[in-house]
């Protein structure tokens, strides 16, 4: 792509892994995306650092997602350097060396009534 689309640091304010679910895992496991646009024509070096109302952040949570191409990353499934827990609110920086678009989805199918929302993260830069 000749011209960058996107920022290299978004913020997502809301963030929650509902405790439960109803379904077949892994398609209907609750969970929290960040669903990752690298459109650039270089790797994109990403890092995750998820904050807490009650105790220091943790994180980075590092990965990468090469050029041209896209990743759903679900919260629920970082485990380095620990796992984010479940029912608790958190909020999210992701970082990246090149211009990236994010998106932020959570699936709660605690009721069989799922609920499904997605949101655009905020971009700062």
């Amino acid at each position: 792509m000749s011209t960058p689309i996107g920022k290299t640091c978004w913020a997502i304010a809301e963030g929650y892994i509902p405790p439960s679910s109803t379904g077949p895992a892994p398609q209907m496991t609750s969970h929290e995306t960040a669903c990752i646009l690298n459109a650039t024509d270089q790797e994109a070096q990403i890092a995750i650092t998820v904050y807490f109302s009650d105790r220091e952040p943790i994180g980075p949570y590092q990965f990468t997602i090469p050029a041209r191409r896209t990743r759903h990353v679900r919260f629920n499934e970082l485990n380095d350097p620990e796992p984010i827990p479940k029912d608790t609110d958190y909020a999210s920086i992701i970082q990246s060396n090149v211009p990236i678009v994010v998106q932020h989805t959570r699936l709660d199918s605690r009721q069989a009534e799922l609920a499904l929302l997605s949101t655009m993260a905020y971009a700062s830069e």
